[in-house]
């Protein structure tokens, strides 16, 4: 039977994307592939137990909330993710998958909402980049970029800008939480006229830096 390595599933609200606010079951895999510098989620490295996809699914259900985020570490790690996410769909969820973007975006079925975490000169993770997803992503999907300082600005607005991805499908622009001022980059993003979303980290806001599993 199909399963994954799974960190942690909890009820919370949605702290980021255009569904910032909304109450959401999060799903987190445990294990990634690559160690951005600002990575927030360090405890998803390693541990979790193995659940199957149906397990997974009535966890899911218990907590009577109709959207779910499928994230990590790295989900698509997980070899099992894709049928997860179409058992999800199929149970009548909206569903959410943010990947790190190094993996193949293409074996998720349509119906799900990806939100792509494209990987800035900040990260160290540049090089792990697979650009070939942006032409994958379509206009209900989501592009992020997180922003450690004004040369990682720079970096994603001249890639936003050189491939047009303006007007395709939503793109945040996300400060590292305390590294870099929200008006900072909000300054930015209006002196340049760029057609982009200050995506801020609500949950962090509402029950702090260091807080998991909420």
């Amino acid at each position: 039977m199909a399963s994954l390595l799974i960190r942690e599933i909890y009820r919370s609200i949605q702290g980021e994307s255009t569904y910032a606010g909304w109450p959401c079951v999060f799903v987190r895999s445990s294990g990634c592939d690559i160690r951005c510098n600002y990575c927030d989620e360090p405890h998803a490295f390693h541990g979790g137990v193995t659940l199957s996809v149906d397990e997974i699914l009535e966890r899911v259900k218990s907590f009577g909330i109709p959207l779910v985020e499928l994230t990590g570490g790295e989900p698509l790690l997980h070899a099992a993710a894709p049928e997860l996410v179409r058992a999800l769909l199929e149970a009548g969820f909206e569903v959410l998958v943010e990947t790190g973007g190094h993996q193949d975006i293409s074996t998720l079925d349509p119906g799900c909402h990806i939100i792509l975490d494209l990987k800035t000169p900040g990260s160290c993770m540049q090089s792990r980049n697979d650009f070939k997803n942006l032409d994958r992503l379509r206009e209900s999907d989501e592009l992020k970029f997180v922003v450690w300082d004004r040369a990682d600005y720079e970096w994603s607005r001249d890639l936003v800008r050189e491939r047009r991805l303006e007007g395709r499908f939503a793109i945040h622009l996300s400060p590292v939480h305390g590294e870099l001022e929200p008006s900072d980059l909000a300054a930015w993003i209006l002196e340049d006229r760029l057609r982009v979303r200050l995506n801020l980290q609500l949950h962090k806001y509402v029950w702090g830096d260091d807080a998991t599993g909420v």
